[in-house]
């Protein structure tokens, strides 16, 4: 940004003319701008005490913050599968996938990088070796690369939507129809910046989800969804639940949790089933996080389990290979 001194201004120390002018700015952070030769006058480095006066150009570069190095952090892990090149954890809800604003430690990289002591860079500082992401509040199945080749690989497989990613998720109201594929467009919320919306074609990206009703429960008015992604926009299957009028139960953002006939405590999503192809020998490999136990007033009525239960998956509608997964 550029600034011009005026008469009003009048002769004043370099740090405190900005102070004055860029408000959002600490004075400290102003002097560590000028040492830092990112503050010119009339396109020469400056000192704090340098005087200005009317007439006088001022640059300032503001650079971006440096992504932070996550640190290693002695927390346990659920790890349901571990090689040289890829490790598949069942993630807790509640926990934070990467550092970020507001979660600055504590979270699944923190665990990571004390576990296996070598996921530094991979990927990146903010989020080594993470390929894809669960939200905070949702848990389940979550792989990670443990080196570039394996990194690129499964990010390519999610990208060309080659994974499966079978959710379970408990909703508010029990659906009229047994099944069925939400195929829409979702974006920011144009109101709500926290939120995600469906959003009207040519603007957002795609979102497909196939949903199949595997039980209800009239007693507390909710109903246990099996639901297929066949893109992996954020939030996707909660703004799709709730575009049917069915939001998730437990969900903070996209319902009230508190007027819900069900209490389980937790946002009700779990990435139950992942698979992928190994990205050294091709094999195709399949993970099942356990369900959780605020999932037993519905489990309870699978006495032998979900498996001889399940629909016959169905291949969702094709999408172009650029529209990549988020």
């Amino acid at each position: 940004m550029y600034l011009t001194t005026d008469d009003a201004d009048g002769k004043q120390r370099l740090d405190q003319y900005l102070a004055t002018h860029l408000p959002d700015l600490s004075r400290s952070r102003i002097q560590s701008l000028i040492k830092s030769g990112d503050v010119l006058v009339n396109g020469k480095s400056a000192k704090p005490k340098q005087m200005v006066s009317r007439g006088e150009t001022i640059s300032v570069n503001i650079p971006e913050p440096e992504p932070a190095e996550a640190q290693a952090q002695d927390i346990p892990l659920h790890i349901l599968y571990e090689d040289s090149d890829v490790i598949v954890i069942n993630k807790e809800s509640g926990m934070v996938v990467h550092p970020a604003a507001g979660n600055p430690d504590g979270t699944i990289v923190n665990a990571l990088l004390h576990h296996c002591g070598d996921l530094s860079g991979i990927g990146g500082v903010e989020r080594p070796g993470i390929v894809h992401r669960l939200d905070k509040d949702t848990s389940g199945c979550l792989v990670v690369a443990k080196n570039d080749i394996a990194h690129l690989s499964l990010t390519s497989q999610f990208a060309a939507r080659t994974t499966d990613k079978l959710y379970l998720a408990v909703v508010q109201g029990i659906p009229k129809e047994t099944t069925g594929t939400v195929f829409t467009h979702i974006g920011r919320h144009p109101v709500n910046r926290m939120k995600m919306a469906v959003v009207n074609p040519g603007s957002g990206k795609a979102a497909i989800t196939d949903w199949d009703l595997l039980c209800a429960d009239p007693s507390t008015k909710s109903a246990l969804v099996l639901c297929t992604l066949h893109t992996g926009r954020t939030h996707q299957i909660r703004v799709h639940m709730l575009h049917l009028g069915h939001p998730l139960i437990g969900d903070p953002i996209y319902a009230k949790p508190q007027r819900q006939t069900a209490q389980p405590g937790r946002l009700m999503l779990h990435a139950w089933r992942l698979s992928f192809d190994h990205p050294k020998t091709g094999e195709r490999m399949d993970f099942e996080a356990p369900v959780p136990s605020e999932y037993t007033p519905w489990m309870q009525q699978f006495p032998n389990g979900l498996h001889g239960s399940l629909p016959a998956p169905r291949k969702g509608p094709q999408l172009e290979v650029e529209d990549a997964e988020d």
